[in-house]
């Protein structure tokens, strides 16, 4: 069932013993909203702790490094930022049928949990979490400050992308009005600064990136034995998915990831009018109309095919 911001705020006042669920290979929205929330739900008494089936990368530490403890009994459990129960990992097994709350901005979710507060034009979790937050009077710390600038930053793209609308930077302006935050800083770790292994890891995949459909679909598969080699770990692996969209003229952009063999995870990128929801939905996968994914299993040069194929049909429509 869809909520507006007043039955949100309710729950959110008459709940304890939380549980907050963020998705795996996690990335800076579904951090910055879950810490944000396991904060304001702290500040208001409550107990609460972030679960997340994948490491965060070590460039969150600034967020992550906190007190996190989930040796308790939860009598709530929420979601941010996860689209559908698949993208919990190990937890889907264990609570995906017991969500009470979920905060997304997806316009692929579910509608997995018995309440969600939904708002597909959000830029991020994040966005939408601040202004719950705003709604319901509360005064945030610093921390919270800064975990919803780095959700709303990371997804925009540093403000780049079409989903950093009026609001966003409304909300974004309110923040940093109202809280002394080193945002240059928060801006070169998120974007700027990369490991060796990443940049080598980068350079490898543009070597060999392939090409379809007359150069409007770009496509690199990062494989395990690559990262191995290279020494870069899957946590440093945000951000890699809008590689393929670098290239001039490309309107569609794929990353291809082994999450095991034969067992892939893929990551969808847009420009123009194409809408890689749509596309990936098809593939039994979603997230937004620019920027969505899918899980994958099978013979790699299959999969392939069946993704050139899909996006074919796809920019057709």
């Amino acid at each position: 069932m869809n909520i507006g911001l007043r039955e949100a705020e309710a729950f959110l006042k008459n709940c304890d013993n939380v549980y907050i669920l963020i998705h795996q290979s996690p990335d800076g929205d579904c951090i910055g909203a879950g810490f944000a929330l396991n904060d304001i739900l702290r500040s208001m008494g409550k107990k609460s702790a972030v679960l997340c089936c994948d490491n965060f990368s070590k460039k969150f530490d600034f967020i992550t490094d906190v007190e996190n403890n989930t040796d308790f009994t939860p009598d709530t459990i929420i979601s941010v930022d996860v689209a559908d129960t698949k993208l919990l990992g190990k937890y889907q097994e264990i609570y995906g049928d017991k969500i009470q709350l979920c905060i997304d901005h997806h316009i692929s979710n579910t509608g997995y949990a018995e309440k969600t507060l939904l708002d597909a034009k959000a830029s991020a979790a994040c966005e939408l979490l601040y202004r719950l937050v705003r709604f319901m009077g509360i005064e945030i710390s610093d921390y919270t400050a800064q975990c919803l600038y780095t959700g709303i930053a990371t997804d925009t793209g540093c403000f780049r992308f079409e989903n950093a609308g009026a609001e966003t930077h409304e909300a974004v302006a309110d923040i940093m009005r109202n809280h002394k935050l080193n945002y240059a800083k928060i801006n070169r770790e998120m974007f700027d600064i990369k490991s060796v292994g990443m940049l080598k890891m980068e350079s490898a995949v543009i070597n060999v990136m392939e090409y379809y459909l007359d150069g409007k679909v770009t496509m690199i598969c990062i494989t395990n034995e690559l990262l191995e080699s290279l020494g870069v770990d899957v946590s440093d692996l945000d951000g890699c998915a809008s590689l393929p969209l670098k290239v001039e003229g490309v309107e569609v952009g794929i990353t291809i990831r082994e999450k095991a063999p034969d067992s892939y995870k893929i990551s969808m990128r847009s420009t123009g009018d194409v809408n890689v929801s749509e596309i990936c939905r098809t593939l039994g996968g979603g997230g937004h109309v620019k920027a969505s994914g899918c899980a994958m299993d099978g013979n790699i040069e299959d999969i392939k095919k069946i993704l050139v194929e899909a996006v074919r049909k796809g920019m057709e429509l």
